[in-house]
């Protein structure tokens, strides 16, 4: 079997098929490895594309467009591995990116997942938005990362440069253990596309298992690359799938109010849409909102199944404040800045890493 299975959910890139994964195969030089092209039911010639070009890449032709969670849960089923390692077809890795993903997996068991540090392709100094170093989340479920707080993105630092347990890893470029991604149920296919890596972490972190980011592992990530930042329908899963992920894994205690909250946040994003005659994204999040209520009573089955799992439910990494008021009323733009101890005690949660051999 398959050591590691680096899987490439490809949805109409084949530009970037072009221009990445010659350097993917060039630059993973490790026994064990099979690198998977599966196909979301491109239109573009991709299939064409690598038939004609990678001839000996295994490809996985989906029949539709199944989303970021569903094309990864239909292909990986097509899969064994020991690791899945997801990855994002707009990444450029570098030299040697992938020993250390797998020498921290292998010394340690309790991990479940982890990433490289994220940075960004056209500024390669800066972390990108989707993961950069590290990911975490508020009390209220606003995603943030070492080194980004919304769209500030920080210039790399010596700061970030240790592995830590982190709350979620990317999607973009996440190494995963197979059995414990088959037993936490996958990506939640109801997600479609934007937060299902978070929701597959936090229900791994409530099994009791660890995330982790790997420094000494970077690559550069084009990012937008299947769906541009200022897009409505962007919008709208990102407001639902935050709401879908709050009603999942939140404890009981507190998980009315906490909804309730954000719902309230959620308008003030509407009117501020509205304000600046953004017409479809305020439309959006009314969708959204609207999305959420219509699946409420279908995700009580989900809510209960994830109840059933739970080991350990009060973590740390989640922030206690919340980043909306630090970032857009106290002006905290950087991770170091969030309030009380946080940012340092998230710094001081080091994991060794355990040096693996090329061989």
């Amino acid at each position: 079997m398959t050591n590691i299975a680096i899987v490439i959910l490809n949805w109409n890139g084949k530009d970037y098929l072009a221009k990445f994964l010659p350097l993917l195969y060039e630059r993973t030089q490790m026994p064990g490895i099979e690198i998977i092209v599966a196909d979301n039911a491109s239109s573009d010639g991709s299939m064409e594309f690598m038939k004609r070009n990678f001839s000996d890449t295994r490809l996985i032709q989906l029949e539709k467009n199944h989303g970021f969670a569903g094309g990864y849960n239909k292909a990986l089923e097509q899969v064994e591995a020991n690791y899945f390692l997801l990855l994002n077809s707009d990444i450029e890795v570098r030299e040697n990116w992938l020993q250390p993903l797998a020498a921290f997996m292998e010394g340690h068991r309790e991990t479940a997942a982890c990433s490289p540090v994220l940075l960004d392709y056209y500024h390669r100094d800066k972390y990108e938005y989707a993961g950069a170093a590290g990911g975490y989340i508020d009390r209220l479920g606003y995603t943030f990362c070492r080194g980004r707080l919304f769209h500030t993105t920080e210039t790399r630092a010596e700061a970030f440069n240790t592995p830590v347990e982190v709350f979620w890893t990317t999607g973009a470029c996440m190494m995963i253990r197979a059995s414990l991604f088959r037993e936490a149920g996958g990506f939640d296919e109801n997600f479609f596309a934007h937060m299902e890596e978070v929701d597959l972490c936090w229900r791994l972190k409530n099994m009791g298992y660890k995330l982790a980011i790997v420094p000494e592992s970077n690559v550069f990530h084009v990012g937008g690359g299947t769906l541009p930042k200022s897009n409505p329908f962007k919008t709208y899963l990102n407001f639902r799938n935050n709401l879908f992920l709050l009603y999942k894994n939140l404890p009981e205690k507190g998980l009315v109010s906490t909804i309730r909250k954000r719902m309230l946040l959620d308008g003030v994003s509407a009117i501020m849409f509205l304000a600046t005659l953004k017409f479809k994204d305020f439309k959006a999040v009314i969708r959204a909102h609207a999305g959420f209520r219509k699946k409420r009573e279908e995700y009580k089955k989900y809510r209960a199944d994830n109840r059933t799992r739970i080991i350990k439910s009060d973590h740390p990494e989640i922030y206690p404040g919340s980043v909306v008021f630090d970032y857009f009323i106290a002006g905290r733009k950087h991770f170091g800045s969030l309030r009380g101890h946080y940012s340092k005690e998230m710094d001081q949660r080091i994991i060794g890493i355990t040096k693996i051999k090329n061989k």
